[in-house]
């Protein structure tokens, strides 16, 4: 299978759970930009025009972050990824995996285009955007107070998720020290072998 990805994008989550589940798979930069990878228009493999996406060996592409991440860890259950389908425990894992979508992800994504709003409201734009993070931040912190991993004691594809989005704090420069439970989650995470792995395949792959 191919991973679609674009470095420092939500495809990093995916890109991680693949290494977690040791499944094997390449991947193929996206120029987010000029929807263009090293064989031509991104947009003839995925008519959205941006990752993640997965290609599979049957010639099936799979788009959303969150269901690719169900996909992947359905894959490899030993890997134990994700609750088995059909328990409470999964519908718990579901309702993380949309809150990261929608509730972090999404407002991060406001935060890269100030520029959607006039030059004189782009401060308050920006602030009102962090604050709305602030709230969420608060939430996580109390929950990861309490657990290792946002379903426990075991990582799953919420914690890739989490960690891939959560990164883009440095980049904004927005500071989690009042937040030490999400501060130790990312360390906890990004010492993970798999992230490692997946960030210097995407390296290479620059």
């Amino acid at each position: 299978m191919k991973l679609f990805v674009s470095p420092g994008a939500c495809s990093f989550a995916p890109h991680i759970a693949l290494h977690e589940l040791g499944m094997k798979h390449d991947i193929e930069k996206v120029d987010l930009r000029t929807h263009k990878t090293a064989h031509g228009d991104f947009y003839k493999e995925n008519p959205k025009g941006y990752v993640p996406a997965l290609l599979l060996d049957n010639g099936e592409l799979l788009t959303e972050g969150v269901a690719i991440l169900q996909y992947l860890a359905d894959q490899k259950p030993e890997g134990k990824m994700i609750p088995k389908a059909g328990t409470w425990e999964r519908y718990r894992a579901i309702e993380w995996l949309n809150y990261v979508a929608t509730e972090i992800h999404k407002n991060f994504a406001q935060l890269w285009h100030p520029e959607a709003v006039p030059a004189e409201a782009q401060d308050q734009f920006k602030t009102y955007f962090k604050d709305k993070l602030a709230t969420r931040f608060d939430l996580l912190d109390k929950h990861l107070s309490k657990h290792k991993f946002m379903l426990g004691d075991q990582f799953s594809v919420v914690d890739a998720y989490l960690f891939t989005v959560l990164s883009w704090s440095k980049i904004l420069k927005l500071d989690l020290t009042k937040w030490p439970k999400l501060m130790g989650f990312m360390e906890t995470v990004g010492s993970r072998p798999s992230v490692n792995k997946a960030r210097e395949m995407e390296k290479q792959h620059s």
